[in-house]
């Protein structure tokens, strides 16, 4: 049996995208890999409260308390290295790491992002801007994508997508949410599952 490798959950909202990981856990769904701690980079955020309502460690580190962004991923970089994290979940983080953070952990971070990349990705889109940009566009089918993190925002290999259908009437609100019940809560929990996995069998040397 495979030690299951060990996850952070990074958030900065309400943590919707955490509790599909947390109920996908519960159920065994993710099983190569457990969530170890969840660090969120706003205090008070209701994320936090999923994450120790279901037992698991939790820290704030708020970007606004410093300076620099060097002295920010320190931090972070220091919470990681202590609980031993293998794989870095980022749902629904609101800050850009790094290269030279990214560079630390390639291919051990995963983002989920509601759209179907290249399609309304990059810098500055993120939330309800993204459904924003796809109802003005006027496209009629969008969608998440969970991909590796580097150093580009959004730019790095796609593990899943799935797409999801415009419909007549929407708002930027009804299609986030459209989009969070029928794409991101499916295909972050499966992609989690799946990296760890591949991150499991390497650490156990299989």
């Amino acid at each position: 049996m495979l030690t299951p490798v060990r996850i952070a959950v990074l958030v900065s909202g309400g943590g919707t995208n955490l509790q599909a990981l947390i109920d996908a856990q519960n159920c065994g769904a993710l099983h190569s890999g457990r969530i170890e701690a969840v660090i969120s980079s706003k205090p008070e955020v209701y994320a936090l409260t999923r994450a120790e309502n279901a037992g698991i460690r939790t820290y704030t580190v708020s970007r606004k308390a410093f300076d620099a962004r060097e002295a920010f991923e320190a931090r972070l970089l220091e919470i990681l290295e202590q609980e031993q994290i293998d794989l870095i979940v980022l749902a629904g983080f609101m800050c850009i790491l790094s290269p030279s953070f990214t560079a630390r952990y390639p291919e051990r971070i995963i983002n989920v992002h509601p759209s179907l990349i290249p399609a309304f990705c990059g810098e500055g889109f993120y939330g309800l801007r993204v459904h924003e940009a796809a109802l003005a566009k006027g496209v009629k089918v969008t969608g998440a994508t969970v991909h590796f993190v580097n150093e580009i925002p959004d730019g790095g290999r796609i593990i899943a997508q799935k797409a999801v259908d415009v419909e007549d009437g929407d708002t930027p609100e009804i299609l986030q949410k459209r989009v969070m019940e029928q794409a991101e809560w499916l295909i972050l929990p499966a992609a989690v599952e799946a990296v760890s996995r591949q991150l499991a069998e390497r650490k156990n040397g299989k």
